[in-house]
């Protein structure tokens, strides 16, 4: 069965709608779907807990969020993490603190994460405590989805969708930490805690965001649609209210209401890795797999936020109306960017006539007299990320 266009809500099912692990094709048929965007020529072989609130189909989809696995990190595997840095593609780092940490694309070899299938992570580790933040002091991890991609969930509408988000966490200091959903087309907020029951532990977590039918709804283009941030240390200015696990207008105070300080120790890690998000309510016994894709359309996707080349070498001679030719070079991006990126690159002092870029590519002309004995550009950088 394929879908055609973006995937539509799927239906509840209940235990009777399955026979021997097979959703007959008459059954989607006859659900209230929009059977223009379904093939139906076969039935549909279904494997999960089927509870009241009914269970997700996800034929030939994608999952949402992206490198959920940690497995691409294209622009390093480690290092001191500057505010909005990233190590793993998507998930990026906001700070602001008197500590200092190392991020690294860990490998895992053992625990829960590992044995369910997860080779890597994303880790946290304290190099300078920070043991007592002052009020607008915060660290937060981010991850943003374009809101082309999360219409399915019709926020702002009467059928709004409710939304579970899991993930796989190990941290070194027990206790309350929060997520918080963030959508700015409306600039509300709910948040939701979990706790860590045990140090140095892979924990698996299951947080149900509720369905939000008032407010603006997500615009349908590629700027950020939803923010989800985990929290890992934050000073008052985010944590002196009452939390807010309903929607509503965002109040900064109740965004992490009695979230640990993962910084107050250099003993401190903080591991995150098993990122999935799906549409409906699901407990930690019904919600889905998570969707594992290959490794290169992994980074397929994230190549949308991120691309890096190295060493591109002048490829054309060309007149641009001058007397004298220049030397350039114009390539095609792997894949189209979210946007026109930022650029950037070691150029070794050549001189640019012009340049330009695209979603789609880039192109450089350079000066052929004064280029030396250079015949590439060292590395170049396309930064698209939300």
């Amino acid at each position: 069965m394929a879908f055609i266009g973006r995937q539509p809500t799927p239906a509840p099912l209940t235990s009777s709608d399955i026979t021997d692990g097979i959703v007959s094709k008459a059954k989607i048929a006859n659900d209230a779907i929009d059977n223009t965007k379904l093939d139906l020529t076969d039935d549909y072989a279904f494997t999960g807990t089927i509870t009241g609130a009914g269970q997700s189909l996800r034929p030939n989809s994608k999952p949402i969020i992206i490198n959920g696995d940690m497995a691409v990190s294209q622009r390093t595997t480690s290092t001191t993490i500057a505010n909005d840095g990233l190590v793993t593609d998507r998930f990026k780092h906001q700070i602001s603190h008197d500590g200092a940490t190392t991020v690294t694309q860990e490998s895992l070899s053992s625990g829960n994460a590992y044995t369910n299938g997860f080779a890597n992570a994303l880790k946290i580790d304290v190099t300078t405590a920070d043991s007592s933040l002052s009020s607008s002091q915060r660290y937060f991890i981010n991850y943003s989805i374009e809101g082309t991609d999360i219409q399915n969930i019709k926020k702002g509408t009467s059928s709004a969708e409710k939304l579970t988000l899991a993930f796989w966490v190990k941290a070194t200091k027990t206790g309350t930490n929060v997520v918080r959903c963030y959508t700015a087309d409306s600039d509300r907020s709910c948040s939701q805690s979990y706790t860590i029951s045990s140090s140095n532990t892979w924990e698996h977590k299951v947080l149900n965001f509720p369905a939000d039918t008032t407010g603006t709804v997500i615009a349908d283009d590629n700027t950020s649609g939803m923010i989800f941030t985990w929290g890992v240390a934050v000073g008052s200015t985010y944590s002196s209210g009452t939390l807010q696990t309903t929607w509503g207008a965002n109040t900064s105070a109740n965004d992490y209401v009695g979230q640990v300080n993962n910084l107050d120790n250099t003993s401190n890690n903080f591991h995150l890795t098993g990122v999935q998000l799906e549409v409906g309510e699901f407990s930690s016994t019904t919600i889905p797999s998570f969707q594992f894709e290959t490794f290169e359309e992994n980074l397929s996707r994230c190549r949308r936020y991120y691309q890096t080349y190295e060493n591109q070498r002048f490829l054309t001679t060309f007149n641009d109306g001058n007397t004298s030719d220049r030397l350039g070079v114009n390539f095609t991006f792997n894949t189209e960017m979210r946007n026109a990126p930022s650029i950037s690159k070691n150029l070794n002092s050549q001189n640019v006539i012009n340049e330009s870029t695209t979603i789609y590519g880039y192109s450089l002309g350079c000066d052929k007299s004064g280029r030396g004995s250079m015949t590439s550009i060292d590395t170049m950088r396309f930064d698209a990320e939300l």
